[in-house]
Parts: structure tokens; C-alpha cells; sequence
């Protein structure tokens, strides 16, 4: 698959100083420059993967409590009055006060995560024997396979079997594209946060906005298919990858070699902008990964318990958080939840650029108060109305977002340039080992609320 790029210019002066260094690792003293035409497509191009990459498996949480409905909603979607049969009181199973469906929406999140998590914990150490095409048009073909099935799934399993399909691409996505952002300038890091954060937000509020306006489920699902074909137009035709960035085809993707011509970059035009260049990038070795993980874990452990208790929070309390006397029913109640939750992990993901924090564990912290008071609220029903949970959520998102970018930013400065490939890929597996146990733990709090009298 060929990449457009930025225009280049070669001096032949340097060819004998490359092949006297073609055993030198990656060097962060050799650098290229990037006109800033190329500069602004990487930067687009990495947003707009971070929001397609996110998006199924956002919308698929955001449906989870329609999914566990077999995807049916009022008549009227909230539209208007709902009648006393189609009411969403009248789908539950018991008398429970929490109005709670049969299964509870953490088997969402295990469908959607658990794979994502045997991708991370796995591919740091194999998925460098596979080309950036292939593994682009395995996430592209799932996500697209996820809206499918699940639009047109007649029960829970079949569902269930598409949001895997969504997890497989996010969590292959995510370890791809942050792994391939070692080879551009750290400015797309941001960028790319950025983009998972709006995925968040876009995808919780097209999902929310859609079904409001009259749409089902099915048919939302549906208008959703043509987000994976993004992703691939991104992918193919918007990143402009530097010279050392792998050139990758369907089939084969290595390094540029640096047994031929060395070339010095030039802009033809515009601002520069300077990126590592790889002179060759040697295999790290067995040992060498087990130093780099064990330096990041003042990283990963805080950015787990963040994500743990976040998603603790959302399919764990969201659908017992449920306000009767409101406009909103409670599927509506469920996706509103979801769409402000979204809007403050895009905020804290857009605002690097502007706020660093280099203290993970404090927001761990704050986001496991927040976890343990939203959990006594679920215990004593003590809050005044819908909206006090409004800004919680919203808090919540924000403490979560600032969570994820702050930790990547830190890994990919602080890594040596011939590990940040690795380290950025394995810095991923973090938030989902979180995201798992979180969903493993929603499932019996979830019953034990329910069967309450």
C-alpha cells in the first residue's frame, strides 16, 4: 500500500558517512525536517486514526444497554410519550428498584475488552514479524464486520460476538498506531490522544444523537459502517511518513534500509520540523523488554487503576443510576451518561498541549473517590437529581482522558529512542488490563444490586 508523502530532496554527499554508521541504532542526534505541509497531514492523519480506531468499540458501550435489549428501544425513541407496554420498566425481569436488565452491561465491556487485552499482552513481542498494512486492514475489515453483525443480530451471543470483532480492532489499532508513532515527530502523539478522545465523544454523541432523532439501533449501526473507510482513506492517502518510517504495502513493511544512497531531507517549502531518523534498528532482546516494562511501571500501574476505577463506574453504576422522576427514560438516561462521559475524556485528551501532569497516581487517586462515592450513591440513592451525576460524569471523563495522554506523553519522552517503539505499544496493555478487571467486577455488583428487594 503506497503512502503519499511530503517532497523530499537527496544529497549524494553523505552516502559514504550512512554506510560507515549502518550499524548504529536509532540516533536522536540524526534528525530530518518535515515541511510543515507534511507536518499538518501527519498530525490530521493520526487524529483521524485515533477517532476511527476508538469508534466502534465506543459506540458498541454506548449501545450496550440496547444490545442487551436485542437492539430494541421504544416506539417513539424518547420521541414522545412511551407506552405503558414498551416501557423499559416492563423489560426487566425482577422488581428491583435499580430497573436493571437480566445481564449486566460489564459483559459488554469483557466482550469488548478481553480481546483487546490477549492483543496487547501478546503483540509487543510478535507483532513486529507483521507489516503495518496487514494488521491495518485487520482492523479496518473487524470494525466494519462489528457494525454488521451486531446491527443485524437477532440475539445477546450474536451481539456479543460483534463487539468482539469492535475489540480486536481497537485494542490491534491502538498498539499499531502508537508503535507507529515512534517514527513520526512526538507531536503526533498528541494528536493521535486527541482522536481517541473525540472518537469518545462523536461516537457517544452520533449514537445519542441519531436514536433521539427518530433512527433505530440497527439502522444507526448501519450510517456507522462508513467510519472504517476512513480509517483506511487516512491511513493510505493523508499520513505523509518520513523516510525512516516503515514503507508499508499489503504485504511487506520494513525500515528504509540503510544500505543505499543516505539522503539529507529537505523542505522544498514551508517551516521544518525535525524528526528522529532511523539509521537501523536493531531487534531488542528478551532482556532488554523486561528492563524497558519494569521502567515503566511507575506509569502503567497508576494509569491501570484509573482506568479501573472509570470503567468501574460506567458499566458498573451507570445503569443503577437511574433517576425516575426525569424526562428521560432509561436507556436514554444510559446513553446521556455515555456521551458526557466522552466529552471530558476528549477535553483532558485535546489539552496536552497546554497542561502536562507527570503525577499519574494523583488522578488515580481522584478517580477511585470518585468511584467509592458514585458507589454509596448507588447504595443509598442520596442524590438530589440527574444532573448532580451529570458533572460527575463529566468529571470523571476528564481525570480518565488526562490519565491516558499525560502517561503517553511521559513514556514516549522518557524512553531511549531505540525502545520508544516497544514502549509505546506495551504502554497500551495498561488502561486495558484495567478496563478488564473492572468489567470482571461490574458483572456480580451488578446481580447483587439487582436482586435487591
Amino acid at each position: 500500500m503506497g503512502h503519499a508523502g511530503g517532497r523530499w530532496q537527496e544529497d549524494s554527499n553523505e552516502s559514504e558517512e550512512t554506510e560507515e554508521n549502518e550499524g548504529v541504532a536509532l540516533s536522536a542526534e540524526s534528525e530530518v525536517t518535515l515541511d510543515a505541509c507534511s507536518q499538518w497531514r501527519n498530525n490530521a492523519g493520526f487524529w483521524l486514526l485515533g477517532l476511527c480506531n476508538n469508534f466502534a468499540y465506543v459506540v458498541m458501550l454506548s449501545a450496550a444497554h440496547d444490545i442487551l435489549s436485542h437492539q430494541k428501544v421504544p416506539e417513539h425513541n424518547g420521541t414522545g410519550p412511551i407506552p405503558p407496554s414498551a416501557s423499559p420498566e416492563n423489560t426487566t425481569t425482577n422488581t428491583s428498584q435499580y430497573d436493571c436488565n437480566t445481564i449486566s452491561t460489564g459483559a459488554v465491556l469483557l466482550a469488548d475488552i478481553l480481546p483487546t487485552l490477549f492483543i496487547k499482552f501478546s503483540a509487543p513481542f510478535c507483532i513486529h514479524l507483521f507489516p503495518y498494512g496487514l494488521r491495518v486492514a485487520i482492523c479496518v475489515t473487524s470494525a466494519w464486520g462489528s457494525f454488521l453483525l451486531v446491527a443485524f443480530s437477532t440475539n445477546t451471543t450474536q451481539s456479543l460476538l460483534g463487539v468482539v470483532l469492535a475489540s480486536i480492532s481497537s485494542g490491534l489499532g491502538e498498539i499499531t498506531f502508537l508503535a507507529l508513532t515512534s517514527f513520526f515527530n512526538s507531536a503526533v502523539v498528541s494528536a493521535w490522544s486527541s482522536g481517541t478522545g473525540g472518537a469518545g465523544l462523536i461516537g457517544a454523541l452520533s449514537y445519542l444523537g441519531l436514536t433521539q432523532a427518530g433512527l433505530t439501533p440497527q439502522d444507526t449501526l448501519l450510517f456507522m459502517t462508513i467510519v472504517p473507510v476512513i480509517m483506511l482513506a487516512s491511513y493510505c492517502f493523508l499520513l505523509a511518513p518520513p523516510p525512516q518510517a516503515p514503507r508499508c504495502g499489503w504485504g511487506v513493511c520494513k525500515p528504509k534500509s540503510p544500505r543505499g544512497p543516505s539522503v539529507i531531507q529537505q523542505p522544498l517549502l514551508g517551516d521544518r520540523l525535525k524528526v528522529p531518523q532511523m539509521i537501523q534498528k536493531p531487534q531488542l532482546t528478551l532482556q532488554e523488554k523486561e528492563q524497558v516494562v519494569k521502567g515503566l511501571l511507575k506509569y502503567l500501574i497508576p494509569l491501570s487503576v484509573v482506568y479501573f476505577a472509570e470503567y468501574f463506574i460506567n458499566q458498573g453504576l451507570f445503569e443503577l443510576l437511574y433517576f425516575r422522576n426525569t424526562a428521560l427514560n432509561h436507556p436514554e438516561q444510559y446513553r446521556w451518561y455515555q456521551m458526557l462521559y466522552q466529552a471530558g475524556v476528549f477535553i483532558s485528551r485535546s489539552s496536552a498541549s497546554f497542561i502536562r501532569i507527570r503525577k499519574i497516581w494523583l488522578l488515580a487517586i481522584l478517580q477511585c473517590l470518585n468511584m467509592v462515592f458514585l458507589l454509596f450513591a448507588v447504595s443509598y440513592m442520596f442524590l438530589p437529581n440527574i444532573y448532580v451525576v451529570f458533572v460527575l460524569i463529566l468529571y470523571e471523563g476528564l481525570l480518565g482522558g488526562a490519565g491516558y495522554v499525560n502517561t503517553f506523553h511521559c513514556v514516549s519522552e522518557e524512553s531511549k529512542p531505540e525502545h520508544r517503539e516497544f514502549a509505546m505499544g506495551v504502554a497500551c496493555i495498561a488502561d486495558t488490563l484495567g478496563i478488564s478487571l473492572s468489567g470482571a467486577i461490574a458483572i456480580p455488583v451488578h446481580n447483587y444490586f439487582c436482586h435487591l428487594p
